[in-house]
Order: C-alpha cells, then structure tokens, then sequence
C-alpha cells in the first residue's frame, strides 16, 4: 500500500514538474513606458504577440495596457509603485484596495500571473522602505487570497547588489544590512507561498566594470573555450550569467532556503549609449539576447550548475528603446525594438527560429574602451525653456564653470543660448565627471566626439 502511494505521488509531482517546466520555460520581455514617442498599448501589444513573447512584465498597472492585453495568450507581471509601499505596510486597507482596483477588474480575461512589490528597492538608500517591503507583500498575498486570486504569485525584484559577496558563487551572501532583517522573512514568505526570487541579472555591468578581467564572449554566452570552476563546489561554469544566478542561489542557501525557485525578471545588453560606455552596440545585444533565450527556452531545460535541469522562467528588458530614462546612454537603449516598432536587431523569444534566418549584424565599433577628447553639448531638440534652467544649475556648480561666456568673455555669444549652454554642460562635466557628474541634463545633453570650439573659445573636454 505504502509503495504504490509513494509511486503515486511521484508520478503526480512528475506530471507537476513537466506542466509548469512546459509553461514556465517561455521567454517575456519588460514593457517599460518611459519615452514620449512610443506605440499604443494596442499596438504595442501586437508587437510582444510578433516577438512571440509568451509574457510581460509593466512597471505599474496601467489600465490601458491591461486592456489591451485582455483575451490573449500572454501572462502578464504588475507592479506596486515603490512610493505607496510604506502606506501599504502601515494601512493594509490601502493594499487590499489596490488590488480591487488594479487586479479584480481585469482577471481572469487579463492573465495577471504575476504581482511585484515595488522595482529593485534594496538597492534603494530608504531603508524605511527596506524594513515594510515584505510586511507589504503580506498585505498583498493576503488581499488576493481573500478575494479568492490564486493564481497570482507575488514577489519583488531585487538586482544583484543584494549580495554582498557573488565570487565564487559557492561564497554567495547577502548584504548584512538586509540579510536577516529583510532576507530572512522576504524568503520564508516566498517559500511558504511557493512563488519566486525574482532577480535582476545583468552580465553586461560587471563585465564593463572589468573587462580586461572577464572575458567579453563569457558575458555574452559566447564562450567556446573559458571555463571557471569553483574551488569550494567544483562546479564548472562556462558563463558569467550561471555565475551571477548561482550566486544568489547559494545565498538562499546559506539561510537555509535551498529550493526557492528564481525567476529573471529582467536580464539583456544595451544596443547603444554613450563614447566612455564600453561594448554598447547593436551585435553584442543581439548576441546576449539570442543566446540567453536560446539557454532559457532549451527542453528540457539546462538550468545552472548549482541546479541543472531547473527552468528559470524570463523577462528580456526591454521591448523598447526608452528616450526619457534617466542616466547614462545605456539605460535608453536596451530595447528590442525602436519607437517606430522597427526591430534594433531581429530576435525570436520562442527561441525556435534557426539563427542561420537572421541577417548579418553591423560588427561591433566599440569593444574597447574610447581613447581621446569627449565634449558634452546640447542634444538635437532640446527644449529651450529646459535648457535655460540647466545652464543656470551647471553654472551654479564648481568653481569658474562658466566664467569664459559671462558678458565680454572670449566665449561669450549673447544670442545663442544653444552655445552657452553647450559650453556649461562641457565645462560641468569636465569638473565632475570623476565624482559621478553626468552628462545627461535631464536628456537637455549628449556626448560628442567633435570639438565644438571655435576660434579662441576652447571648450573644457573630458578625455579617456
């Protein structure tokens, strides 16, 4: 009696395992809304359908997009505003309310799968926020229950900076800022409701921090001959994605959670960004992306050496070039698609077309690290209403900024605010580049590699 019990259940968890390794295995991308020239939610939606993404990931709830998605095939993954996590902790009313005004409308002809606390937040310095993420998430699981959801898993995305050691993976840890006081509840909740670690991973950074160190082709998955073994679990890993995955793993691990399924709620490689910005280009994004959907969407699946065989389920950032994120070039340029919903590069999240059908990529210009002059000047169409009041700040700052266009100044032209400004932004971020400075100007700048000087006005210039 006890062993045909035993040989039924292990049958009932096989046919479980095989049904959502089949569901979760498929590819999504992160439909991310911060630019002025992007398609319709209908139309935008469309394109997700034409890049065979099987789910998607919004950075809110908006209805309009919910709508759009009614009726179709893809699952879809909401989030709760960073800013109202702290209200929902302290007033669990104003999480069950959230939920009956951002999910009950649309289920179950929008498939809301998915229902994130918030975007990266430890990496965030509130530590207000840090402290009532998972009494939120509590709130949230609680008010899906009580209206009978249960088909949604709720989580939170955290990036890599969670950890406070990654190498070698074995070494995983997390920060001891938010290990036990954070990490030690987020996972015991994950792991009661049987839903996600929902991670950030991204090869591109590290290996620009570093890339004499790591090997290009072993952060794109390119690998054909690097290898890197764990001296503690005698792993191979043969790219830096397993790594970064593994690491986090074993983090889990360490705090005695070592079965808690990890979902990639964001991974890809910026397709363009700015001259000090290393292998930012079209052929190394399209690499990336193809070879991780094609590791992502393998059957059965490859897993990671610290758990091979596991599915980790996928968003690809981002479906589109984003025009108004904030901060260095990358950030607007990690998209699969342009505004006008023309392809940056051709990619199918399916993972089944042959990548023999693609056409060539551009070769890559940018592999190594820009020599020379770099000037920061005002972007084509900024907005001279804008641009008066980033002059004024860039002024503002340092010492001497802008003595050389003060009235009778060698640089100084009356007329041309254009000009002044471009000088402003040169000179600010000559001085401050090194501490951080920018040059963005709430995207008023750009990097140019031409000398925008003229005649005895000289502009200041960072050089690499």
């Amino acid at each position: 009696m006890k062993t045909g019990l035993a040989s039924l259940l292990v049958a009932f968890f096989l046919l479980l395992s095989v049904a959502g390794a089949e569901i979760s295995s498929k590819v999504g991308v992160c439909y991310g809304q911060l630019g002025n020239n992007l398609p319709s939610p209908s139309q935008s939606v469309k394109l997700i359908q034409s890049l065979k993404a099987k789910r998607v990931k919004i950075y809110d709830a908006n209805p309009e997009i919910l709508k759009s998605l009614k009726n179709t095939d893809i699952q879809v993954s909401i989030m709760v505003p960073n800013e109202i996590i702290n209200n929902i902790s302290a007033t669990p009313s104003l999480g069950d309310q959230w939920v009956r005004n951002n999910v009950l409308p649309y289920i179950p002809e929008t498939k809301i799968r998915y229902l994130l606390v918030g975007n990266e937040i430890l990496s965030l310095p509130d530590k207000l926020t840090w402290s009532n993420l998972v009494p939120a998430m509590r709130i949230i699981k609680n008010s899906l229950r009580a209206h009978g959801v249960r088909k949604v898993k709720v989580g939170t995305p955290l990036a890599m900076d969670v950890l406070q050691s990654s190498f070698p993976p074995s070494n995983g840890t997390f920060r001891s800022d938010v290990s036990d006081s954070v990490m030690r509840p987020m996972l015991q909740f994950l792991n009661r409701t049987k839903s996600f670690f929902f991670l950030d991973v991204y090869t591109f950074f590290p290996w620009s921090s570093e890339p004499t160190n790591i090997k290009l082709d072993y952060a794109l998955l390119e690998a054909k001959n690097i290898t890197y073994t764990d001296p503690i679990t005698n792993l191979t890993y043969t790219n830096l994605f397993d790594q970064m995955v593994d690491a986090v793993i074993f983090a889990m691990k360490r705090l005695g959670y070592p079965n808690i399924r990890v979902f990639i709620a964001e991974t890809g490689w910026p397709n363009g960004g700015d001259y000090d910005q290393i292998g930012v280009n079209i052929y190394n994004a399209a690499t990336y992306n193809r070879n991780i959907v094609r590791k992502l969407t393998t059957k059965p699946a490859i897993g990671t050496p610290a758990r091979p065989g596991w599915v980790l389920p996928s968003f690809i950032f981002a479906l589109y070039n984003e025009n108004q994120k904030p901060g260095p070039g990358t950030e607007r340029h990690f998209g699969l698609l342009y505004p006008n919903g023309s392809n940056v590069y051709e990619i199918d999240l399916s993972g089944i077309e042959p990548e023999k059908e693609y056409e060539p990529l551009p070769k890559p210009t940018n592999n190594e690290p820009y020599k020379g002059k770099i000037w920061c000047v005002v972007a084509k169409g900024a907005n001279r209403t804008a641009l008066a009041s980033a002059l004024s700040y860039a002024c503002s700052q340092g010492n001497g900024t802008c003595n050389p266009i003060q009235p009778g100044k060698h640089c100084s032209k009356p007329d041309s605010l254009v000009w002044h400004a471009s000088y402003a932004f040169s000179s600010y971020w000559s001085q401050f580049k090194k501490i951080g400075g920018t040059c963005y100007f709430d995207g008023l700048a750009t990097q140019t590699i031409k000398d925008p000087s003229y005649g005895s006005c000289q502009f200041p210039s960072v050089t690499l």
